[in-house]
């Protein structure tokens, strides 16, 4: 009896092993080559009023309809970028709101801004830069691309207040190669934690990188001409004169640590 179920079970072994004929698996796609790989990240806390966040994400919409950034991406070395759109407020609160896409001709661009007119915008507590910069470079990780230069633009209208310091998570995006711009959002001083120097704060411990640069917003009528006039300057290649850290080239004129300073004052501890 034990040979006979020995042999039955060696027959059934037989037939699975010489019925399992292994199937090919497709080889991955190789990653698309383009000339930056760009993350958009928009900062959505209550600090930012429903007309303010309306205006942020209209400048955004604009300047992806616009010519000048239609003929920023056809004048690139490969003629394509990969672009990806996230808001944010606290180090918990980040939803993003178009995954990657590439952009490679004025039907693609207007396309996403469109899409992007059509998204929903969250609100959320706190502010955290730093998240937004470690969520950026997670984000830069996983796109798919081969891009010839790697770029956060980061925009807000406050210091950061929650998450690691802001300069921890700048140094290493630095050092991965990672270039960071900054739209400060300076429309009013309304709420304790807005700060007067905003963007000498983006300057000196937000934006890095070759050709960093910051772009203020200081009147509501400013925010398609900046934010289309940032995107240009990320798509196109940095200036030769542009090859300076910018943030890292003159004496540290705010503290790095204002936001999160103003949050234990305030909270009491």
């Amino acid at each position: 009896m034990r040979r006979w179920l020995f042999g039955l079970l060696s027959l059934a072994g037989a037939g699975l092993w010489t019925g399992a004929t292994p199937q090919a698996q497709p080889s991955p796609a190789p990653p698309e080559e383009v000339d930056v790989a760009l993350v958009l990240a928009v900062d959505v806390s209550y600090s930012m009023d429903l007309d303010e966040l309306a205006l942020q994400r209209n400048g955004y919409i604009e300047a992806f309809r616009s010519r000048q950034l239609h003929e920023a991406v056809s004048k690139g070395a490969i003629g394509k970028i990969a672009v990806t759109y996230f808001e944010w407020a606290g180090g918990h609160f980040q939803h993003i709101v178009k995954p990657w896409t590439i952009i490679d001709t004025p039907q693609s661009a207007i396309a996403f801004a469109e899409e992007l007119g059509e998204a929903p915008t969250r609100r959320g507590r706190r502010t955290s830069i730093s998240g937004a910069i470690d969520l950026s470079m997670a984000l830069l990780e996983q796109s798919n691309v081969a891009a010839l230069r790697k770029v956060i633009d980061i925009s807000g209208d406050g210091a950061n207040n929650d998450g690691r310091p802001v300069t921890a998570a700048r140094d290493e995006a630095r050092d991965k190669g990672i270039s960071i711009n900054g739209l400060p959002v300076m429309l009013k001083q309304a709420s304790y934690f807005d700060i007067d120097n905003l963007d000498a704060y983006y300057e000196d411990c937000v934006i890095t990188g070759i050709g960093a640069f910051v772009i203020p917003i200081r009147e509501r009528g400013q925010f398609v001409d900046a934010t289309r006039t940032k995107l240009v300057r990320e798509i196109a290649e940095a200036p030769p004169e542009a090859l300076i850290q910018k943030a890292q080239s003159r004496e540290q004129r705010v503290s790095c640590l204002s936001g999160e300073r103003q949050w234990r004052d305030r909270m009491g501890n």
